[in-house]
């Protein structure tokens, strides 16, 4: 969890901002996810995919539960 500090100063930024944040933080980890052999390199990717899946899952039965009308026509 990030501080109050932080979220606020993350608040402030404007988009651009914040893009430019993405990227830097892109640049400075890519050498880390793409360091050991070519297997290690594919758990990594993996592993970051089923992390993704799962959030993305979780952020669409919120949305999904906040709605009426989408949980009644499942």
């Amino acid at each position: 969890m990030l501080s109050q500090e932080t979220l606020e100063s993350y608040r402030r930024m404007t988009p651009g901002e914040r893009l430019a944040l993405t990227f830097e933080m892109i640049r400075e980890n890519t050498p880390y996810l793409l360091a050991g052999s070519p297997d290690v390199v594919e758990r990594r990717f993996a592993l970051l995919h089923r992390e993704n899946d799962l959030r993305n899952e979780r952020i669409i039965a919120a949305l999904r539960s906040m709605h009426p009308a989408t949980a009644a026509a499942r």
